[in-house]
């Protein structure tokens, strides 16, 4: 097991997903009952994957407004999302969609996937194309918004509408072609290039000294005051707000994730059995979604073309539940050798794991590149 580029951009484009409100075609369960003075409470319809689109298009809207309000009214309270390796809550969430200030002059969601984890929990997955800006970049800079992605929305039942507990989007990286050979400069060039350098580096020696007596007052200046700041803060005496706490269920998650990870490493397509219900899907790095057990078992073992695939690593387990039977994990997982003909490099999971019997397996990862 195993979009790029401004994954700040990940906590933007991470959160332009589902929208509030049920399906269309939700319809409450029958509540009448003319001699029980008890009344069944409405439940949500089993969604659609046009329906669950319909609402990320509202989502997406609103994200480009700023508007945080609707964000209050839709996520679900465990709500979890994974850019760049920080595990993000519902509160940080809507803190962080309140400051959104976007310039997008075209946008379109299309090609929707859907599947069931279990019968309360489904996962959405669509392409999504922009043509704008938002203010995601370092200082509140406006950035170019990655397109195109691809986008996973996890929701959950929640009486009668459906709630997000997870979105995650990837940039979609096509396949380089590797038929034609890469061009090469002449070894003229090549020498000029280095005798320029040679001739260039006293001067960028020079310049460098200068630029550090220049620089060495404004750090002591910068010290002091931070040291002002320190000061400041440790006299507030205000106590900072308490972290969520990982469930009992973390250790024994990573330990089975851990193995999925070793199989993948061994090419142990047999292990994959056991580890995966039929309908798991992913989200791969590079923007692939992949449906179904043997599909996603081909695609690890054969299609990704692995070597040298000597040591894997899992780091970072975080779990927490969402039901009794489904649960949470996001983590961090590291491996050497290459695939694709491209180095390993490490990659942030999230994971859901459901429970069938008394073992718990992998329903849906959404993967995405830890340099993002």
């Amino acid at each position: 097991m195993k979009k790029t580029n401004v994954f700040v951009l990940t906590i933007i484009t991470a959160l332009l997903f589902a929208a509030c409100g049920a399906p269309a075609d939700n319809k409450p369960a029958n509540t009448t009952n003319s001699t029980n003075a008890n009344v069944s409470k409405p439940v949500a319809a089993a969604p659609t994957a046009d329906a669950l689109l319909a609402m990320d298009k509202q989502a997406n809207d609103a994200y480009m407004k700023g508007d945080s309000k609707f964000f209050e009214g839709f996520l679900s309270d465990k709500f979890v999302m994974y850019p760049a390796g920080h595990r993000t809550t519902k509160a940080d969430a809507v803190n962080m969609i309140s400051k959104v200030k976007c310039d997008v002059k075209e946008w379109n969601l299309d090609e929707p996937q859907m599947a069931m984890i279990d019968a309360d929990t489904y996962v959405l997955s669509y392409k999504g194309t922009f043509d704008g800006t938002c203010n995601d970049g370092p200082g509140g800079k406006a950035m170019k918004l990655p397109s195109p992605v691809r986008s996973a929305s996890v929701y959950v039942r929640s009486g009668d509408k459906w709630m997000a507990v997870f979105h995650g989007e990837n940039k979609i990286v096509e396949p380089k072609d590797t038929s034609k050979p890469e061009a090469k400069s002449s070894d003229k060039k090549d020498v000029s290039k280095k005798e320029i350098a040679k001739a260039e580096e006293p001067k960028k020696e020079e310049a460098t000294k200068e630029e550090a007596k220049k620089i060495e007052p404004k750090k002591e200046e910068a010290k002091k005051d931070e040291a002002k700041k320190d000061d400041k803060a440790a006299n507030a005496n205000t106590a900072a707000p308490a972290k969520p706490m990982a469930d009992a269920n973390t250790d024994a998650l990573v330990k089975l994730h851990t193995s999925g990870w070793e199989a993948w490493k061994a090419k142990d397509a047999k292990k994959f059995e056991e580890l995966l219900p039929a309908n798991v899907s992913i989200v791969d790095p590079v923007g692939l979604w992949i449906s179904g057990k043997a599909a996603i078992v081909k695609h690890w073992i054969e299609e990704m073309k692995c070597e040298g695939v000597n040591n894997v690593k899992v780091s970072d387990g975080f779990a927490s539940a969402l039901s009794p039977t489904v649960e949470i994990l996001t983590l961090k997982g590291t491996a050497d050798g290459s695939c694709g003909g491209q180095k390993n490099a490490p990659i942030y999971q999230t994971a859901v794991y459901i429970k069938e019997g008394d073992a718990w397996k992998l329903a849906f990862m959404f993967e995405s590149p830890a340099g993002k």
